[in-house]
């Protein structure tokens, strides 16, 4: 016999069964451990102190998105097939990116540039809908077409802009009536290229993989081209530059098919683990180095390999006269000060340019002067996930402390050097052949869709062109960057970015030694990048696991169609039920969707989609 209040608690909520009594409940006390242990329970410390203020917000947009996301889901699982279709978010969205509002920073009392860093913890749940294309927007050119030319309506820089910039731009870029043309014989980066090889001992910059040079950060890259120039060379450059409301250096090398990330010089760490890449390269970046105590030159040094270099190139004086001379030594003195510190040599110079070479002998730092950069204290040297900036220097006791020059060169890595990051042979190779098939798979799967206006012909691997209709890839949840490895083996024209999620263990210093571009991200928030920038997203059991984590499905499909460009592509992996789940979100944001079931006795399956150009 039911007690009073259990009949009262009917009344207002309605007759349930037990099960759904029992569903009902453990959804609650689910809850509220998120809400009660959400603050010891995170893998990494996401963001600086929030004010108890924010903090209640934050508990009442938890418990309200949950509510809504539990029915949600709950109307999936009874089958319910009429979803509302999200609307089209207003014209002031088109190239909303996340995270990056200043206007709430400030107010939050973030000061002295965090007010332009990124504050996922501050994001207010606006009105959910699908950011819409410019009315000008056009489908990109394929690469390597997009290399040279992209349209100008794709891209938020005016005419105004464009002719108000400084001449580097210009040297660099040529407007036309709707397009955006790239120069790349003309425009001095392949000297500048080649001389950088010169001055660190090398016959040619196609010499760097020899040298040890896998991966290139570029800061403040500009327009991408000197990361086109090495793509030419099979070498992988990353532009990392700030987010940008106009003008957005990002989002241009991307819509070019070049690697690009939103991440800021201000007050955290890059999303990459320590001793990452072989060359960090700044040419006119405009960051003042030996500013706050040379806290952002540690940060380099973080990144930097041992034996690696650091490239910069300063603004070129219009003459050679004692003041040019004057500017250029009280440069160089603060700099040399910490690069002794740091256990840098000042390898060459030539002009306005620079070349640091970081030491590889560990001992180094022993036998610099008192009072110098102290080593950080030990702890997690792997996961560097929007962390505080340190004043210390950062790697000196990881194992991946091995000299650019004695790593593997090529993507395959040795046996020791798998061992060194944590990870078995037959674990990896077993991961590999996987992919290998996999990507078979995918591709037969597709070929017909992407190419249906362009029949392969006997003995053609691809249709002819237009050839490449993918360029811009993301692993939203890999493991060793398999799929990477796959596709560059069919020698597929794609780069990927490889993103790890923050929540598991950490296989992205791996990643970044196999030469692969990738970062560490929580999928519980939004990506750090621009709208419209990847053609194909790809998730293997990724659903499953934000889920377990009580991440929104809803605001993850939504943001994954923000990213997306218009008919580009997504496979997801996972089981059936989850699939099943995913499909109906699909249609809520507006994709084509279908299932394909493996035909290997598992319930794996896979959901492919394609996001439809809307306009309206």
């Amino acid at each position: 016999m039911r007690s009073s209040w259990f009949n009262k608690l009917s009344i207002i909520i309605g007759h349930r069964s037990p099960v759904n009594w029992l569903l009902l409940c453990l959804i609650s006390l689910l809850l509220l451990i998120f809400v009660l242990g959400s603050s010891s329970s995170n893998v990494v410390d996401l963001a600086p102190h929030i004010p108890v203020s924010l903090l209640y917000t934050n508990y009442r947009k938890v418990k309200e998105q949950a509510a809504v996301d539990y029915l949600e889901l709950r109307s999936v699982a009874r089958g319910n097939s009429r979803q509302r279709e999200f609307d089209l978010c207003g014209k002031e969205r088109e190239n909303f990116v996340p995270c990056y509002n200043v206007s709430a920073n400030l107010g939050a009392g973030f000061k002295e540039g965090e007010e332009f860093d990124r504050h996922c913890e501050l994001l207010v749940e606006a009105e959910r809908c699908l950011v819409r294309p410019p009315t000008e927007y056009k489908i990109p050119f394929q690469w390597p077409t997009s290399r040279d030319v992209i349209w100008s309506g794709n891209v938020k820089i005016s005419r105004n802009q464009f002719l108000s910039s400084g001449s580097m731009t210009k040297r660099l870029m040529l407007l036309e009536e709707n397009q955006i043309a790239f120069r790349s014989e003309d425009d001095g980066v392949k000297d500048h290229s080649r001389q950088i090889a010169e001055m660190i001992g090398l016959g040619s910059d196609n010499e760097f993989p020899q040298a040890g040079v896998r991966t290139i950060l570029d800061i403040n890259c500009g327009f991408g081209s000197f990361a086109a120039h090495l793509a030419s060379l099979n070498i992988m450059t990353v532009c990392v530059a700030a987010y940008e409301a106009t003008g957005s250096q990002v989002q241009l090398v991307l819509e070019r098919g070049l690697p690009a990330v939103i991440g800021n010089f201000v007050a955290r760490e890059l999303p990459f683990p320590s001793l990452s890449y072989g060359i960090v390269h700044c040419a006119q970046c405009g960051i003042i180095w030996d500013g706050k105590v040379g806290i952002f030159l540690m940060e380099v040094d973080r990144v930097l390999k041992p034996g690696g270099y650091f490239v910069l190139t300063s603004t070129p004086s219009m003459s050679e006269g004692s003041s040019s001379k004057m500017k250029r030594r009280n440069m160089l003195n603060p700099m040399k000060e910490l690069a002794q510190q740091l256990c840098w040599t000042l390898l060459s110079q030539h002009d306005e340019l620079f070349i640091w070479q970081k030491t590889d002998d560990v001992n180094c730092y022993a036998s610099r002067k008192k009072h110098a950069i102290p080593l950080c204290k030990e702890y997690d040297d792997v996961q560097s996930y929007y962390r505080p900036l340190q004043p210390c220097i950062r790697g000196t006791s990881s194992k991946r402390w091995i000299a650019i020059q004695n790593r593997s060169v090529g993507s395959d890595l040795s046996s020791e050097e798998l061992k060194i990051n944590g990870v078995q042979s037959e674990d990896y190779f077993e991961d590999l052949e996987f992919w290998r098939s996999t990507l078979k798979n995918y591709w037969s799967l597709l070929t017909p869709l992407i190419f249906s206006d362009h029949p392969k012909r006997p003995g053609d691997e691809d249709p002819l062109p237009p050839f490449n209709m993918i360029r811009n890839v993301m692993d939203m949840s890999t493991k060793y960057g398999g799929l990477n490895t796959a596709l560059l083996e069919e020698k597929k024209s794609v780069w990927v970015m490889n993103v790890v999620p923050a929540t598991v263990s950490n296989s992205l210093p791996l990643i970044l030694d196999k030469g692969f571009v990738g970062v560490v991200h929580d999928w519980c928030e939004p990506f750090p990048t621009y709208p419209r920038t990847y053609d194909m997203l790809h998730a293997s059991g990724l659903l499953s696991h934000l889920i377990s984590l009580r991440c929104s499905m809803v605001n993850l499909f939504l943001e994954m169609d923000r990213i997306l460009r218009p008919e580009g592509w997504v496979i997801l992996s996972d089981n059936m039920q989850i699939i099943e789940m995913a499909r109906t979100l699909a249609a809520q944001v507006r994709w084509e969707a279908r299932v394909i079931n493996l035909q290997n006795g598992s319930d794996q399956r896979l959901l492919v989609c394609q996001k439809p150009f809307l306009k309206k």
